[in-house]
């Protein structure tokens, strides 16, 4: 059985779930909870040892669907997301991680900021649940990068220059489909130095929701492997959200890694958001990456919190379901290790 095999998990949104703004209801996490995909006794439930926590400032909601033009002349109408103003961003981010501080505490021991692999191994042999701090997006930094330091300094490990929406470091790639995520300019100076920050403080740089060009000028300066905590194939869902196959060829080139997105609109060929989505689209997606790039390179990144789940998998309960659904299809115990946490520790490790 799958029992055995814990899972480190490339994001999810649990932390806007739990610690939202102070103005929001806040979810339980210790115990079980009717909402949400993710708590403690349930990580334990699906083996999730813990993974990639997402601070994610939500900001006004300012989205709205509009006829956009990618690179190579094609107009396509996607949901772009307006910008976020950083004074807000910065203030959602102190309230986050201050109820996040509470939350640990409370939790006696049973979930733990880590700061380095060692950390993480050490998480795993006493079962505890590893949180590895995540900026999904950094409108919350000063365009000079004055403030990252301290950031890295407070436990920020990961971080995405952009959620789809621009900042004042690169532009992120708006939601459409079918459509190419070659939408819009590469990264601003300020992107490329923050790149060459994130690579001399040892903080892993996730290319998730940047576009085409962001994403080519980020694998150009970086000297740390490529990373994508949570995205799919585009030529199984062309989604702006996925990766085209060039992108996963320079993922496996500079040693990256791919956690693939359990998100149904980034996962089924038509695009549709219905979670009547069998588990099998998630794995063929890994098949597909494992053949391009190799079991090296391949993860889980489900956007659990984030996004809608296929009805089969359900919560985080339901990993156990997928992990014995590769091994159906031929994995060998050494793959589901390596896809489930090892990847993951080597790429950190690097």
């Amino acid at each position: 059985m799958s029992g055995s095999i814990p899972i480190l998990d490339g994001h999810n949104d649990t932390l806007t779930r739990v610690c939202p703004p102070d103005e929001q209801p806040r979810h339980a996490f210790l115990r079980r909870d009717t909402k949400g995909h993710i708590d403690l006794p349930r990580a334990h439930e699906g083996n999730l040892a813990g993974g990639f926590f997402a601070v994610f400032v939500e900001g006004e909601d300012k989205s709205e669907r509009r006829m956009v033009t990618a690179n190579d002349g094609t107009q396509v109408e996607a949901l772009c997301p307006e910008p976020v103003e950083r004074d807000l961003a910065r203030t959602q981010l102190e309230s986050v991680l201050r109820q996040m501080a509470e939350l640990f505490n409370e939790a006696d021991g049973a979930i733990r900021l880590v700061r380095t692999v060692q950390d993480i191994e050490g998480c795993l042999a006493d079962e505890v649940i590893a949180c590895i701090l995540h900026y999904e997006g950094v409108e919350m930094l000063r365009e000079d990068l004055s403030d990252l330091e301290s950031e890295y300094h407070r436990g920020l490990r990961s971080l995405g220059p952009v959620w789809s929406r621009s900042n004042a470091f690169a532009h992120g790639v708006p939601f459409g489909f079918p459509c190419t995520p070659d939408i819009g300019p590469g990264l601003t100076e300020a992107g490329r130095e923050l790149v060459r920050r994130c690579n001399d403080l040892g903080i892993m740089l996730d290319v998730s929701h940047l576009n085409y060009r962001g994403f080519m000028d980020l694998a150009e300066l970086t000297t740390a492997p490529v990373v994508a905590t949570h995205c799919g194939v585009h030529a199984i869902c062309a989604s702006t959200r996925n990766l085209l196959d060039d992108q996963l060829t320079i993922i496996k080139e500079t040693n990256g890694l791919v956690g693939v997105n359990f998100h149904v609109g980034f996962l089924r060929p038509d695009g549709t958001e219905n979670a009547d989505t069998p588990l099998g689209v998630i794995a063929d997606h890994l098949d597909y990456m494992v053949e391009h790039m190799g079991i090296e390179h391949v993860a889980l990144g489900s956007d659990f919190d984030g996004a809608k789940m296929p009805d089969e998998l359900g919560d985080c309960t339901g990993l156990p379901k997928l992990v014995d659904l590769l091994r159906d299809r031929g994995w060998s115990e050494d793959s589901l290790i390596a896809m489930a946490h090892g990847n993951w520790l080597r790429v950190l490790g690097e």
